[in-house]
């Protein structure tokens, strides 16, 4: 006797897997809008906006759960973005950010002008040590 099978008609709609991210505290269900990290090393919960993806040491908080966040007694608060500012970035943004990416170019200049000094693979930093997903990087000039 020969069975085909086609999608499950009598499944239950399940309202676990979503499409929307919601907010990581317990019996809250509303949609998330910040994510909340903590460096331990230097006792700071860091609170910026929703993450690209969902990773599992980052907690996503609701606009409730984020106004209202409050760190452990000597730990500090650090909040990137309130949503406030302008939605596109501004021409002072912009020419930060390319003088940024300027300044980032210029050691790997110096260094490959040297003979190539400094440690790693043509003049990148060295990593000196880890940390789960963070790394420390040496600086190719010292």
């Amino acid at each position: 006797m020969e069975s085909r099978r086609g999608p499950l008609k009598s499944a239950v709609p399940s309202n676990v897997v979503s499409p929307v991210r919601r907010c990581s505290r317990t019996a809250c269900g509303r949609p998330a809008v910040a994510t909340l990290t903590y460096v331990y090393a230097d006792s700071t919960a860091v609170l910026g906006p929703l993450a690209t993806y969902a990773e599992p040491h980052c907690y996503d908080l609701c606009a409730e759960h984020s106004e209202r966040l409050t760190a452990p007694r000597g730990w500090e608060v650090v909040r990137l973005s309130d949503g406030s500012g302008p939605t596109r970035p501004s021409g002072d943004d912009l020419e930060a950010l390319a003088n940024a990416v300027r300044e980032a170019a210029r050691p790997q200049e110096r260094t490959a002008q040297a003979g190539g000094k400094g440690g790693g693979r043509g003049g990148d930093p060295v990593e000196v040590g880890r940390r789960g997903h963070l790394r420390v990087l040496r600086s190719p000039d010292s």
